[in-house]
């Protein structure tokens, strides 16, 4: 790596590598671009609820970083894998004690499960299947948390294995309650259709050890309420939470009370005294949504930003909140695109999707794995060996 300033980016999913692809090519000349990341693999999460159920997705759903950002100008850009544990003014400090120095520092951290689960792609792997496997060998499947994985989880493990049972226990009285009324009634129909049990406004009284077992015998999984509902295996798709610790090393103020970063319209943080740090995707208290297609807007909005501050001007590029949206799969081969009204006496936009026409197609099978083929095509193009 040259001596160019660096610009770190911290947090390598959708958002966080998206980032890289715009921003590399636009500051090359002056700037090193430089990802962050804690996983070993590339984490193609929409995938997730599908290899917690079926067989032969798992291995796909992880992606190695080693040719990730191709498409960049050569010697432009790096990775490197580790956990930041603080930032510093110009510095970012990793758990292993190195140091990285930075001109301009972007957080696209998202959310995650806390305590951090695995971090290499065979523990994911393994955890994967492990969930398949007692998914498999279960009659009473219990799935806490209604929002898009939960919905995505419970509709394929009951299309997939109709004859058992599946609940969907969710503690809000609609299901994806960040949305239009309209969602909750669409994904009801759907759940009804196919027979999955729901249970709203009711809270899981979680184990000690902070999840359910997926060994050993059967279990009650416990209401508030009081009422026992019987699991042979209970999973868990609540708890995410922004990841933005390092942040607050250095810009306390800049964390809100559900631990976003705080950001002004130019997705900077909101400290005045660290104008070069900016927050991006999920993590980023911006107004709007919470998903990868609202993350690309930001990664445009920073790099235009940082290519203006670079230039000798200012962070003038501004996001701006689009209505709540969403395309998410309904079942093995139903899909819903929703999307919340412009205002408030509006309507929603809902299309239902069916891709069932596509089974035995090469489009059928990208679908059925949830797009993993074209992440690869992206990060990995011409690899073929998915156990990498």
């Amino acid at each position: 790596m040259s001596s160019k300033p660096n610009i770190v980016v911290v947090g390598g999913s959708y958002v966080g590598a998206k980032f890289v692809d715009t921003v590399a090519p636009e500051v090359h000349e002056t700037h090193n671009t430089i990802l962050v990341e804690a996983n070993s693999h590339f984490e193609h999460i929409f995938a997730f609820p599908r290899h917690s159920v079926i067989p032969g997705v798992s291995h796909k759903a992880f992606v190695p970083f080693t040719n990730a950002f191709h498409a960049t100008p050569p010697g432009s850009t790096s990775v490197i894998h580790g956990v930041v544990s603080q930032i510093l003014p110009h510095q970012v400090v990793l758990q292993d004690g190195n140091s990285l120095p930075y001109e301009y520092l972007v957080m696209a951290t998202g959310t995650g499960f806390l305590p951090t689960r695995s971090r290499t792609k065979a523990e994911g792997v393994a955890f994967g299947t492990a969930v398949q496997e007692r998914v498999k060998e279960s009659v009473n499947v219990v799935i806490i948390g209604g929002g898009a994985s939960g919905v995505q989880l419970a509709t394929d493990a009951k299309e997939f294995f109709p004859s058992k049972t599946v609940t969907l226990i969710h503690s809000r009285g609609r299901l994806m309650n960040r949305f239009h009324p309209r969602l909750h009634t669409e994904v009801m129909k759907k759940l009804d259709a196919i027979g999955v049990n729901v249970i709203l406004e009711q809270r899981v009284k979680v184990p000690p050890a902070g999840h359910f077992p997926l060994t050993g015998p059967s279990y009650d999984v416990e209401l508030a309420d009081g009422r026992l509902i019987h699991a042979d295996v209970a999973i868990s798709c609540i708890g995410r939470s922004p990841l933005s610790g390092p942040v607050e090393s250095l810009s306390p103020a800049s964390i809100d009370e559900s631990k976003f970063i705080r950001v002004k319209p130019t997705l900077q943080i909101q400290d005045d005294r660290y104008p070069k740090v900016f927050a991006i995707g999920d993590v980023a208290a911006s107004g709007g949504n919470k998903n990868a297609r609202s993350g690309f807007s930001h990664a445009q909005v920073v790099t235009a930003n940082i290519k203006n501050m670079i230039q000798g001007g200012a962070a003038k590029e501004k996001y701006e909140p689009s209505p709540l949206a969403i395309h998410m799969s309904v079942g093995l081969w139903s899909w819903i695109m929703f999307r919340n009204p412009s205002s408030p006496d509006g309507e929603p936009y809902i299309e239902h999707q069916s891709t069932e026409h596509l089974k035995g197609t090469p489009e059928g099978e990208i679908r059925w794995e949830m797009g993993c083929a074209r992440i690869w095509e992206l990060r990995a193009p011409g690899v073929s060996d998915y156990h990498l």
